[in-house]
């Protein structure tokens, strides 16, 4: 038997064969990390290194992923919306839609679960999911992997990078490797809070910040932080009645997890709607008005959703706030695009 077909064990304890290069974000390649972000804890089997990124930018966006080739990550991951794309929820081989709506892939990295019910441990095992689900990829790693070996260029590139055939060792680590690179962090926002840019905001957007960080709208106890994300999973009312996703709930199999969800990162909301794990709420308005009215009820809803009065100038503002969290240097970035 081939060793590629050992898909599961070589991904778990497959040895990584270290690039000639520099590592990407290492110590000494710390400019690389915008203003005010922590250092990203990188696994000691994939060193980060641009001959990695290269190759999983480019399987990234090739469709030779999935069984028809017509669909490939960047299908469901457009860089110019933030690598969401635009739907309620995705679409894949043969039109089949996926039951939850494309999260954004920005600062990816940071995560320590992946999926919106942290389904996947880290971003190597993740990338296994949307290849095999009949609904996405609709493929197999097996068949990937024959399809990559049979490649005219895939196997020297292999070669280069890791000093072995195309295999899922290989071929999970340099898609991981691209996903990490992908940082966003030079937003207006940015610019004013960690640059140090008093110009960087308007009066509106100052306004909005203030109302964001307040006590009474509590917005920033969810979303934290650098990556304006706490990581935590949380049920957020939108529903009195989950249905079939029950979220959290579908890994660990606790009722109190029922309707739990990874609070997403608000870095680039503007151009990442619909919103919520369903692409439930078209517009930022919506989600307001859903947190001012404290929500549907549900038995698990986090009690921090309580309701809270907002004027329509305040509102207005806090939308202001939230537009400024657009970095367009990440948008139009052309280190995220192939070719």
């Amino acid at each position: 038997m081939k060793s590629w077909k050992l898909t599961y064990v070589i991904l778990l304890v497959g040895l990584a064969m270290s690039c000639t290069e520099d590592e990407w974000l290492s110590p000494e390649g710390v400019g690389r990390y915008p203003a005010g972000f922590d250092p990203m804890e990188i696994p000691a089997d994939n060193s980060l290194t641009q001959a990695k990124i290269e190759l999983g930018k480019r399987l990234f966006f090739d469709p030779i992923l999935s069984s028809d080739s017509t669909v490939s990550c960047s299908s469901c991951h457009l860089p110019e919306r933030a690598f969401t794309d635009g739907q309620k929820v995705s679409i894949g081989v043969d039109g089949l839609l996926h039951f939850r709506n494309s999260p954004s892939l920005v600062n990816v990295g940071y995560g320590d679960r992946m999926f919106m019910d942290g389904g996947a441990t880290n971003l190597e095992i993740q990338i296994i999911a949307p290849i095999e689900t009949h609904f996405e990829m609709a493929s197999s790693m097996e068949e990937v992997i024959d399809k990559l070996n049979a490649h005219p260029e895939y196997p020297a590139l292999f070669k280069v990078v890791f000093a072995r055939d195309p295999d899922p060792f290989g071929l999970t680590r340099a898609i991981a490797s691209f996903e990490r690179s992908i940082l966003s962090g030079n937003s207006p926002f940015d610019q004013y809070y960690y640059q140090g840019d008093s110009s960087a905001l308007n009066e509106s957007e100052k306004r909005g910040m203030n109302l964001f960080f307040s006590d009474e709208l509590n917005c920033s106890s969810c979303h934290s932080g650098f990556l304006f994300t706490s990581l935590d999973y949380v049920n957020n009312g939108i529903y009195a009645d989950y249905g079939q996703d029950t979220g959290r709930m579908r890994i660990t199999l606790l009722e109190e997890d029922r309707g739990k969800f990874k609070v997403p990162s608000l870095r680039n909301i503007e151009v990442t709607g619909p919103y919520m794990h369903d692409g439930g709420f078209s517009s930022l308005e919506g989600i307001i008005d859903h947190y001012a009215l404290g929500g549907q009820g549900h038995p698990n809803q986090d009690p921090r959703i309580t309701g809270f009065d907002i004027t329509v100038e305040e509102k207005a503002d806090l939308i202001a706030f939230l537009k400024s969290l657009t970095d367009n240097e990440m948008l139009t970035n052309s280190d995220y695009r192939y070719p």
